[in-house]
């Protein structure tokens, strides 16, 4: 049996390594995986990016920092003699400086002049890059990006508006662009403020397409000012204003009141998820002007429910429900809002905050993989009955056409099964390598995650509830003696990652069901198997089983997440259901 066993590692090891190049150590050793690319920056197809971007290349691995040459990366664009034509490739090699980040296993290249606008670039990683074992890259990555376009941007509005009157004296000046501008470019030579030839002192804050002049002192009253905008404002394709843009504005006689702090502060980290947003005037307000409509809570662009509420100088919004981990939130209390003699805010008062990361280890980005319910190399059959994939595909890899078996009477519901010999698709079988490629990357980081600390746990988890987190079993593991429950403790992104060295298996019936409370979600389960898996009888399963042999779903066995297979096949027994997570 030790032999069986000992044989079943070297051949799964063995298959890994076919995968992703048979890579070798000193010894001629089988040792994994090659290295990879698993990300870069810009993104594959990635428009509108800005003039001044670093590229930056991400490794599965840690890499050897000697094979980090100026020959290891390339970046190509547009031609430097004439005749370019604006907007298309060129062939052109871009100058620059190329680094090595060991910590995040990423390089660097930081072009010496800024890229072109309306460009398309082509980035290239050689193979004579190289891990610490001396495995290469086995193929260059190649993968191209567009530069922003060069148009003229435009301000679209401005606070106040042009002739504007009985504007308040401690009135900030705001203006909106028509697109992102060049932070570096709104400076207060470029954005000014002057009562005849005399220019106020203030600060500039930029953010989105928004820039706000500030006054160091209160305006004075009943005197009419000129705010211009010089064509100095780029865009981040640094294409500037087509011309200046100046409105003027006269002043009244009253101060309005402010906001004097905020809970979270402006640009706060790590706020709690069940945090009540405060603002505190410098003075007393008039209740009814401070609502939901004047007091906004937003994630993005969707706007978060709650309650609000004000007493003495505070305004308080209690969202209705916990705010979501590792976000960036903005509040804004609008000049709707009023003091008791009716004056209102002198301008909207936006902030922003970020709540705290994901309870549990980083997320597992399946890639491309993600769109698939089954992966397997070998073959997917469907034994018996009625069974269903919804929402998802089904591939195989490097199985053909005739290892998906049982298809019908089986369907896919919004979906499609993919076989590395289809000839259509056009470009199925390089897909399908590429999700095999990112399905082997998240295994390998489910597989090597350490933070924070895997608990360890062995045998049956049936019964036991359990917190985000890494969950390491040096053997096999079992949900049989009851159900495993699985509580996010209020966090939707909490995740977790199960480690499992060897074979996996839930017993389903009355207990070894995955249960899911406190608003964890199926697609933040990663069940890392280091073998085989097989899911129970009639189980209710959740999560993403990323096997390095096989899956089974046993007669009834239902599944919300993903059966996704390295080396082997994945068997539906009879009535299988698979739900995207």
């Amino acid at each position: 049996m030790k032999s069986k066993k000992i044989w079943r590692t070297a051949f799964a090891v063995f298959a890994l390594a076919a995968l992703m190049g048979s890579c070798k150590d000193e010894n001629m050793e089988i040792v994994g995986g090659c290295p990879i690319v698993e990300s870069t920056s810009p993104t594959k197809l990635a428009t509108n990016v800005p003039l001044d971007q670093v590229i930056t290349v991400v490794f599965n691995k840690a890499m050897n920092p000697a094979t980090i040459t100026p020959a290891a990366f390339t970046l190509r664009g547009p031609d430097t003699g004439g005749g370019r034509i604006e907007g298309t490739t060129g062939t052109s090699e871009v100058a620059g400086k190329l680094t090595y980040d060991a910590a995040k296993h990423s390089m660097s290249f930081v072009p010496d002049t800024k890229l072109r606008s309306d460009t398309t670039y082509t980035g290239r990683v050689a193979t004579t890059v190289k891990d610490l074992m001396g495995n290469a890259l086995q193929t260059d990555y190649v993968w191209t990006f567009s530069t922003a376009k060069a148009v003229a941007p435009t301000v679209l509005s401005t606070d106040p508006a042009d002739s504007a009157k009985n504007v308040v004296l401690n009135k900030t000046i705001e203006v909106i662009f028509s697109e992102v501008m060049d932070p570096s470019t709104v400076t207060p030579t470029t954005f000014t403020v002057k009562h005849g030839a005399t220019a106020v002192v203030g600060t500039i804050s930029y953010t989105d397409t928004m820039a706000i002049f500030t006054p160091t002192s209160p305006l004075t009253s009943g005197t009419l000012y000129t705010a211009t905008i010089t064509t100095g404002a780029k865009n981040v394709a640094g294409t500037p204003l087509a011309s200046n843009h100046a409105w003027t504005f006269t002043t009244g006689t009253l101060a309005a009141p402010t906001v004097l702090s905020t809970d979270p502060a402006s640009n706060a980290t790590n706020v709690a998820l069940d945090k009540i947003i405060s603002a505190t005037f410098s003075e007393a307000m008039d209740q009814s002007t401070i609502t939901g409509t004047t007091f906004t809570l937003k994630q993005g662009a969707t706007t978060v429910s709650g309650n609000v509420n004000y007493a003495g100088s505070t305004a308080t919004f209690t969202p209705t429900s916990k705010l979501l981990s590792g976000n960036t939130y903005t509040a804004t209390i609008t000049i709707g809002a009023k003091n008791v003699a009716s004056t209102p805010l002198g301008s909207n008062y936006v902030w922003t905050f970020t709540t705290k990361a994901p309870s549990g280890p980083a997320f597992v980005d399946l890639k491309t993989a993600g769109r698939f319910g089954i992966i397997a190399a070998t073959a997917v059959s469907n034994n018996a009955g009625f069974s269903k994939i919804n929402d998802l595909d089904v591939g195989i890899s490097p199985g053909v056409r005739t290892g998906i078996t049982g298809f019908p009477p089986a369907i896919i519901v919004n979906g499609a099964s993919y076989a590395s010999d289809d000839v259509a698709p056009v470009g199925t079988a390089a897909m399908l390598t590429q999700a095999k490629l990112d399905l082997t990357a998240a295994y390998l980081f489910a597989e090597g995650a350490t933070t924070p600390a895997p608990a360890t746990v062995a045998g049956d988890q049936g019964g036991k509830t359990l917190a985000p987190g890494i969950y390491k079993s040096n053997s096999t593991l079992l949900i049989q003696n009851g159900d495993l429950t699985l509580d996010a403790q209020g966090d939707v992104n909490a995740v977790w990652i199960f480690q499992i060295a060897s074979g996996f298996t839930t017993v389903g019936g009355a207990g070894g069901n995955v249960i899911l409370t406190g608003g964890a979600q199926a697609k933040n389960i990663f069940w890392q198997t280091g073998s085989s898996a097989t899911i129970g009888d009639n189980t209710s399963f959740k999560g993403n089983i990323l096997a390095l042999t096989s899956i089974t779903m046993n007669s009834g066995a239902k599944v919300v997440g993903r059966m996704l297979v390295q080396n082997g096949a994945v068997v539906l027994t009879d009535t299988n259901i698979i739900d995207k997570p």
